[in-house]
């Protein structure tokens, strides 16, 4: 049975991505979207929210002309993406005008294809949802069960919310799989799906763009966005256990797309099966603990491969997601801190302690990161830098 959840509203994101933009299918006709000045522009005024941002200043972060931000800034106010703020005392001469972006002006589809749920997120420019929908979903049924039920739960998410063009769908959904042609790999548990061109039948089936990726890049990218510049391992523990990164600010997907594979590092060389085919892989070990109601021993466990992820990487933070975490947070926040402090007095590391923090975004934080598979390609990476600078200020 399809449900409704009531939109949630969010800080403005912005920050750096490597994401790929959608292409190949027919979509909204957005000329001012095109060029790499524009999504500068576009960056700077999602960064800087309703207080809006004059022309000088976005002159000044970008490098532009006052001359080229005129333009551009008119050629988006023509097209609704931008509008006036009002104005600002100048130190000299006349007010300046500030401008703001219009969130609302475009939307973004962001689908979290779960092994035994679809949540379905419509999001403004500013990342914020305006419409959800969930759907009981059985993944492993194959190829016709996901194409019809993503099918069904779009169309009717784009009838309730109505509203502006939509830009495209982001599809995050259990790894592995290859993120540059759109193709499901060996999925734990859904044999039936792989090397199934999944991005190309959504996009066929929705009449959009459609941008496919796994579930904790997805999930990664949008808790990238609108943050300082820094590394960090989001851990999703749900119906599998993975891990999206994020190097230096920016998604690290792998030369071959196959980044975040956390699951299935071994930790005991005669444990039990996994599904992926070997034995003793942390997503099994974790998952067992899970089942025999032992979260301490889970987080322990959980603790253990994100050790190792701070050792490879030296990484700033961990944050926890999934309905098994979210189920018990204090549980596993905990037990994965202090597996972290141990290792870290152990290995005599320098410096302040890892930090470990809930993900923010609850149950949604992979639809959401879905719909910024779409989004964050049209914003510059000067946006971040100004959000960081209002930050401290």
């Amino acid at each position: 049975m399809t449900s409704n959840d009531p939109a949630h509203r969010a800080a403005p994101t912005a920050g750096p991505n490597r994401s790929d933009p959608p292409s190949g299918n027919p979509g909204a006709n957005l000329p001012a979207l095109r060029g790499h000045n524009a999504a500068l522009v576009l960056g700077l005024l999602r960064a800087a929210g309703e207080s809006g941002v004059s022309r000088l200043e976005l002159a000044e972060h970008t490098g532009l002309t006052p001359q080229a931000v005129s333009k551009i800034t008119a050629r988006l106010r023509a097209d609704g993406l931008a509008a006036e703020a009002g104005r600002r005392a100048s130190t000299g001469g006349k007010p300046r005008t500030v401008l703001r972006l219009v969130p609302g002006a475009r939307h973004a589809v962001g689908l979290h294809l779960d092994r035994d749920e679809l949540t379905a997120v419509l999001a403004d420019l500013a990342g914020d949802a305006v419409a959800v929908r969930r759907a009981p979903l059985a993944f492993e049924a194959g190829a016709a069960e996901v194409l019809a039920t993503a099918e069904r739960e779009v169309t009717a998410l784009r009838a309730a919310a109505g509203g502006p063009p939509v830009l495209g769908a982001g599809v995050a959904c259990p790894g592995p799989l290859d993120h540059t042609r759109g193709v499901l790999g060996r999925v734990t548990g859904a044999p039936a799906l792989e090397g199934f061109p999944l991005r190309d039948a959504l996009a066929d089936r929705l009449g959009l763009p459609v941008v496919l990726d796994k579930d904790t890049n997805a999930a990664a990218l949008g808790l990238a966005q609108g943050t300082r510049r820094g590394s960090f391992a989001y851990l999703h523990l749900g119906t599998g256990l993975g891990a999206g990164l994020v190097l230096d600010g920016a998604l690290h997907r792998g030369p071959r797309t196959g980044a975040g594979e956390f699951g299935h590092q071994v930790l005991q060389l005669d444990g039990p099966p996994c599904g992926c085919g070997r034995r003793g892989c942390v997503e099994a070990l974790c998952l067992a603990a899970v089942a025999r109601g032992d979260l301490a021993e889970a987080a322990r466990v959980l603790g253990v491969g994100a050790a190792n992820l701070v050792e490879l990487l030296d990484i700033d933070r961990v944050l926890l997601g999934g309905r098994t975490v979210l189920g018990s947070p204090e549980e596993f926040l905990g037990g994965v801190a202090r597996v972290l402090a141990a290792e870290s007095v152990t290995r005599g590391r320098a410096g302040p302690p890892v930090e470990v923090a809930p993900a923010r975004g609850g149950p949604r934080v992979v639809a959401d990161g879905a719909a910024q598979l779409v989004l964050a390609p049209l914003f510059g990476a000067f946006g971040s830098a100004l959000a960081a600078r209002r930050e401290t200020s």
